[in-house]
């Protein structure tokens, strides 16, 4: 079933039945470095909120070292009742010890009092400084702003309370007709920097008023998870706090979308769409980042394998240099197909530089390289390579490594 979808503004809010407030508690003020945030940015906490229990599933970061927030919201998602989320920036309430669960399973309780629900209805999300307590009295103060001023046109400043060293809010939201009826996807999402998710800080939500049978949003996440966030580096380090949460109401009164139907694949896709302009934009946004790199690979065996090539390229620090500094190394490109894990024939690789072939059948091209140093001066610049051993393709998003970058880190929490 193809459906077409128009994009529309409003972020997470943009579907039916779904509402957002925000606050400025200083949870910033109380743990992370001014120097690495946004001037002018004050809000920290955020509240979303549904008003009908939602057909949900998530993913979450494989590092082996969790923050509170993550431990409570895959025991919460278990019930499948979810019906709200809080999530506040400058702490990432990680490394905290029992403290650090007690001050989680406080947010969600908190948040359930203010909205009339259960606490296990309620997700919570936390980034920022890793090892530090939550500085609760604000964080409660916090949630009771934040609730006191839900709105159905609060998403985009959601997305703004959720940022830490984020230089923009990353939004996106459709429409499409589904069953006759008209149906929203939006989501959003922060990440600048500790982008390298295996679901990095990498927090993203999505939101749906579609109707869905009950475990298919569970069932679909992972595939979307693959063939987004998880396809997205910016420096290579995986968070404690990587969470992506897909959330269904079924508000939009569509006859409901079952496993397999072509409902429920128009919708994937609509869903899948968001997701990777969210990717997009998170690796458009890298810590200190001037340029936007995207990887494309065709040709391999399977998309698994693509998706391991076009991100090995993607998370290259070589190649991030590289592209920084204009030097048009195709050889570190061919370096990281080579060691990505893909299946791989050197005699039949072909690699592209912004429509420029540099090297195939095994060697280098006569190409001219000022030609291709100036593509890599562009603000976007495409990658293609072309396996040639079979029908499977994948998209990576990246971006270049400067000198700003480790500006910004090195002076993180001072």
């Amino acid at each position: 079933m193809e459906s077409r979808s128009s994009v529309v503004p409003g972020g997470l809010t943009a579907p039916k039945g779904w509402v957002a407030g925000v606050a400025a508690c200083g949870i910033k003020a109380f743990t992370a470095g001014a120097s690495a945030l946004p001037s002018g940015q004050r809000e920290d906490l955020a509240v979303v909120a549904s008003n009908f229990p939602c057909d949900s599933g998530g993913v979450f970061t494989t590092n082996r070292v969790k923050s509170a927030s993550v431990v409570i919201d895959q025991l919460h998602l278990k019930a499948n009742r979810l019906q709200a989320l809080v999530v506040c920036s400058g702490n990432a309430n990680a490394c905290t010890g029992a403290q650090g669960f007690r001050d989680a399973l406080q947010m969600a309780k908190l948040t359930s009092d203010q909205v009339d629900l259960e606490p296990n209805q309620v997700l919570v999300g936390t980034t920022g400084v890793i090892g530090r307590y939550l500085p609760m009295d604000a964080v409660k103060h916090g949630i009771r702003e934040a609730c006191r001023s839900l709105s159905p046109e609060a998403g985009d400043a959601a997305a703004r309370a959720i940022m830490t060293t984020d230089t923009v809010p990353k939004v996106h939201a459709l429409e499409l007709e589904l069953g006759g009826a008209t149906v929203r996807v939006g989501g959003m999402a922060k990440g600048s920097g500790m982008i390298h998710p295996n679901m990095a800080t990498m927090l993203a939500y999505v939101t749906t008023d579609a109707a869905v049978a009950p475990g298919w949003v569970a069932s679909v996440v992972r595939s979307i998870a693959d063939r987004s966030f998880n396809q997205v580096t910016v420096d290579g380090d995986s968070s404690t706090n990587d969470t992506f949460l897909i959330m269904a109401n079924g508000a939009a009164g569509n006859p409901r979308a079952e496993p397999g139907s072509p409902e429920a694949e128009a919708l994937e896709a609509a869903i899948l769409e968001v997701a990777r302009e969210l990717a997009r934009k998170i690796a458009r946004d890298g810590e200190g980042a001037t340029k936007l790199m995207t990887v494309r690979v065709s040709g391999a065996p399977d998309d698994a394998q693509a998706r391991l090539a076009a991100r090995a390229v993607a998370s290259s620090n070589l190649v991030k240099s590289a592209i920084h500094g204009g030097d048009p190394n195709w050889g570190r490109i061919v370096c990281a197909l080579g060691y990505s894990g893909s299946e791989l024939a050197i005699d039949r690789l072909r690699v592209d530089i912004a429509g420029l072939t540099v090297f195939a059948t095994g060697a280098g091209v006569d190409v001219d390289l000022q030609s291709v140093r100036r593509a890599f001066e562009e603000p976007e610049i495409e990658i293609r390579a072309d396996l040639g051993l079979g029908r499977g393709a994948a998209e990576a998003w990246g971006c270049d490594l400067s000198e700003e970058y480790v500006r910004i880190n090195a002076d993180y929490t001072t």
